[in-house]
């Protein structure tokens, strides 16, 4: 088994952090382009949406967790925060039959990473949300 965690700050300018945390991840563990693209897409949609919504008037330090493990071929991606309370997974799935300029702005994310990962899971913890994706990976 094979884990890497990580504390990120409510800044964007960490995404450029986690990108190198799974890219480094990817490559210890062999996983093709096509699984590290993959999990950068999760990671960033995750990431940026706790970091530009998850803590508007939570007072306290901001922080966020990343912990991805690799057990055979099953990856666990947990990220985990102490902002509000929000469980992606209540978002309506997207109307992707509306024309572009008709649809609603936001909801793309959650449904992008339901779409890359097999099983997305959601739980509120001591004052922590706790997103727990899992997915079947390839190696290169």
């Amino acid at each position: 088994m094979a884990s890497i965690s990580a504390v990120f700050r409510n800044d964007r300018a960490e995404i450029s952090r986690l990108a190198e945390l799974a890219e480094r991840f990817g490559e210890a563990q062999q996983l093709s382009d096509d699984e590290v693209m993959a999990i950068n897409l999760v990671l960033d949609e995750v990431v940026t949406n706790v970091i530009d919504h998850g803590f508007e008037g939570i007072a306290g330090e901001p922080e966020i967790r990343l912990t991805m493990t690799l057990e055979g071929d099953q990856l666990m991606i947990r990220v985990e925060d102490n902002g509000k309370a929000f469980d992606p997974l209540q978002a309506a799935p997207p109307d992707l039959d509306l024309p572009l300029e008709e649809r609603p702005v936001g909801g793309l994310g959650i449904h992008i990473v339901r779409s890359v990962m097999n099983t997305v899971e959601y739980d509120r913890r001591g004052g922590r949300n706790l997103l727990t994706m899992h997915k079947t990976i390839s190696r290169a």
